[in-house]
């Protein structure tokens, strides 16, 4: 092959390549001007019943441990778990050793002020003996009728029997009660509510009542107690709740749920296909198309989800349209293509 064959073989080489290079430029540059492809929903603004919904335990209305002041030995227990009781109705019966001392010094003691009174009154005897004759008397009476209380333990309200610690013949000690008495008719329920419905919340305002055991009955509660301050760690303040319960139902310890409603207010709805969470954070946000097709990308809060839809507080207006699929090759300010329905 002559030197002018070689020449043109190798013209002819580097003109293939420079082509086949131009072409995978070409695509090269197609691929990478390919605009990612996003499927949009219009939202709109609606009326959305502003309702919270709040955990909390059931506890009785009123809890009374019944114990003596100081130990002594248990003679009878005349109830048991379970066991409604009536105000005043005997509980317990301790040991009364001590009692009927206190009683044979008490009968002394008025035979004697009687008749140092006598005396009294005829001038046989002075006003001082008198005085120390009738303060030994009412400490006697007021030592006989504390040891009394704490001898006859009595039901001091209407309830119910939650808790026996003791056995007849027990020597009570001050580390449990003998017995706990609680009222369940009516119950309550303490939750703690955001200090941003401070102003909404009134006694007597009417709440819903949802407990786990009972699936989806409700029951009716209402605000029986509002506290007056707010926690400032929490930014939340007490809001007491009663249930009127007559027909004893609801029990305490059961999980409940407490559901508030505060009116309505008009705000933006969006499917929840178009809410992202921020990865490492709580915040959420929303990709929003503009009119060039380009999106951005909206911080927003969120409300109350209903089924597949969120209530938004802040971030959209009414009639933008969101990104609700093709958001993971999204960035703020990127152009895109629209996927026709």
């Amino acid at each position: 092959m002559n030197n002018l064959s070689r020449l043109f073989l190798s013209i002819l080489s580097v003109g293939l390549l420079v082509g086949c290079n131009g072409e995978n430029k070409e695509k090269n540059v197609e691929q990478t001007e390919k605009k990612p492809l996003v499927r949009v929903e219009t939202v709109t603004s609606k009326d959305v019943d502003q309702t919270r919904e709040f955990t909390a335990t059931v506890e009785a209305n009123i809890s009374n441990n019944i114990a003596p002041q100081s130990p002594v030995r248990i003679e009878n227990i005349f109830v048991e778990v379970g066991d409604r009781v009536r105000k005043g109705q005997k509980l317990v019966q301790m040991d009364n050793s001590n009692l009927k001392q206190i009683k044979t010094q008490l009968e002394n003691q008025k035979i004697e002020f009687k008749r140092i009174d006598e005396l009294y009154k005829i001038g046989g005897t002075s006003k001082s003996s008198w005085d120390a004759s009738k303060m030994n008397l009412d400490v006697l009476e007021t030592n006989y009728n504390n040891l009394m209380v704490n001898t006859q333990l009595t039901s001091p309200i209407d309830g119910i029997i939650t808790a026996r610690n003791y056995d007849k013949g027990d020597l009570y000690s001050a580390s449990k009660p003998v017995l706990v008495v609680e009222q369940i008719t009516p119950v309550k329920l303490m939750i703690n509510v955001s200090e941003a419905y401070f102003a909404y919340v009134k006694k007597g305002m009417s709440v819903d009542i949802k407990l786990d055991v009972y699936n989806d009955e409700t029951f009716e509660g209402k605000v029986s107690l509002v506290y007056p301050t707010i926690d400032a760690n929490t930014r939340t303040f007490p809001v007491e709740i009663t249930i009127n319960n007559k027909d004893q139902r609801v029990r305490p310890g059961m999980f409940a749920r407490a559901v508030m409603s505060f009116g309505t207010l008009n705000h933006v709805v969006v499917p929840d296909l178009a809410i992202i969470k921020q990865s490492g954070a709580g915040d959420r946000y929303v990709y929003i198309l503009n009119d060039d097709n380009t999106v951005s990308y909206n911080k927003v809060e969120l409300g109350r989800r209903m089924g597949d839809t969120y209530e938004l507080i802040s971030g959209v207006e009414n009639g933008a349209k969101v990104v609700v699929a093709g958001q993971s090759r999204l960035t703020n300010g990127a152009s895109v293509e629209v996927e026709n329905k």
